[in-house]
């Protein structure tokens, strides 16, 4: 009797932007550990403000299975968000995929629905984080609040990375909590096990001294990540510690208005703007503290790889942080908006060299044994199966 042939489960990954940090680094890990022999994977995505090496290398991977859709972008727009919808929902239609997973917001809210209008019979969500709080004002935030609970009606399950974002979707009803699952986040560690960095060379290019204290915040520029916060904290860590140079790696709207204020402070030979940057884990090793300023985030992925590469992180309070960083174990957790408290746990730890290394071997066997990609994948693999089960 001849063998069953089955046909592969065919997934469309939906993403805005391809921007190499987060969201899109998630989905090449599931890319890269789902079988081929099972899995038939296209992508999808809108535009990307700065793509890298990375990016382009990513896209060649899918040999072909990808559809770029120029309507589908982080920005608010009526018009291209209807042409998006619309797009999509032919997509989906033409292509019959088992299985529609959306990552972040716009696309999640967009892909869903015609994920769902499309009869599309598995549509999954994974926020990356959310807008309850942080990103707008009280009426804004009330919108985001009631758009995500109508987008949660077209999903069949929303995957999130910490045990606090179920607990925000909840506080807030955006859905059931039998919607949500938690799957944690996780890294290719071993990517930064091979990791071989000539220090005294790396720091010679970014124009630091081999006796310098170096403390880094990396991210986009923009106002949720509290990057303001970070360069008044720095006034404060400089006066106490004038040996401390600050690296701010990353692009956004706020650059100039950011560069202005380290001007006014008198701190222009103290902190350097690196731009947008594809050598994190270089730029991770040549740290002594890893600044994280955010007045919202999910997890904050370049919390992981500080970890990975073994590097203690003072870090605010908020979103999913709390189950990343062990507080006084792997890192110090401080409140939002208060560049004295993050001023003072950065210089405990530039003050304690012993402290410093202790935590970032917490760190580093932390992230190893808890936030793996092979586990996260895993967790994944077994929900889109489910979809020959439906």
């Amino acid at each position: 009797m001849p063998r069953e042939i089955r046909r592969k489960i065919k997934i469309a990954q939906v993403i805005t932007r391809l921007d190499w940090s987060g969201a899109p680094d998630i989905v090449e890990i599931i890319y890269s550990y789902l079988d081929p022999s099972v899995y038939d994977i296209t992508l999808i995505y809108g535009r990307t403000r700065y793509p890298s090496d990375n990016t382009r290398e990513f896209l060649k991977k899918f040999n072909g299975k990808i559809i770029f859709i120029p309507q589908l972008k982080r920005e608010v727009s009526l018009i291209e968000d209807l042409g998006a919808l619309i797009r999509l929902y032919f997509i989906f239609m033409r292509e019959k995929f088992d299985v529609v997973h959306t990552h972040t917001a716009k696309a999640g809210f967009i892909g869903r629905i015609a994920a769902r209008l499309a009869g599309t019979p598995l549509v999954l969500h994974t926020p990356h984080g959310h807008d309850f709080y942080g990103y707008f004002g009280t009426l804004g935030s009330r919108l985001v609040i009631m758009l995500e609970r109508f987008a949660a009606l077209f999903a069949d399950k929303i995957i999130v990375f910490t045990d606090i974002e179920k607990a925000d979707m909840m506080k807030y009803r955006v859905c059931r909590a039998s919607k949500v699952l938690v799957i944690h986040s996780g890294i290719d560690f071993s990517v930064f096990e091979r990791l071989k960095v000539d220090a005294v060379k790396k720091r010679a290019e970014l124009c630091l001294k081999p006796e310098d204290l170096v403390v880094g915040m990396i991210g986009r520029l923009e106002s949720i990540k509290g990057f303001e916060y970070f360069i008044d904290s720095a006034a404060i860590i400089s006066r106490q510690i004038p040996q401390t140079r600050f690296l701010v790696v990353g692009e956004g709207s706020l650059h100039d208005k950011l560069a202005a204020r380290v001007r006014d402070l008198n701190m222009g030979d103290k902190v350097l703007f690196t731009g947008w940057r594809e050598d994190i884990p270089d730029i991770l090793s040549v740290l002594d503290v890893l600044a994280l300023a955010s007045l919202n985030e999910a997890v904050g992925r370049v919390l992981l790889e500080a970890g990975a590469v073994g590097k203690p992180v003072v870090a605010t309070e908020v979103g999913g942080v709390p189950e990343i960083i062990r507080n006084n174990e792997t890192g110090i957790l401080v409140p939002p908006g208060d560049p004295a408290a993050m001023a003072q746990a950065v210089i405990a730890l530039l003050k304690d060299e012993a402290k410093r290394l202790e935590m970032g071997r917490c760190a580093k066997e932390w992230v190893k044994n808890n936030f793996t990609d092979r586990s996260m994948v895993e967790r994944l693999d077994e929900i889109y199966k489910g979809v020959t089960k439906r």
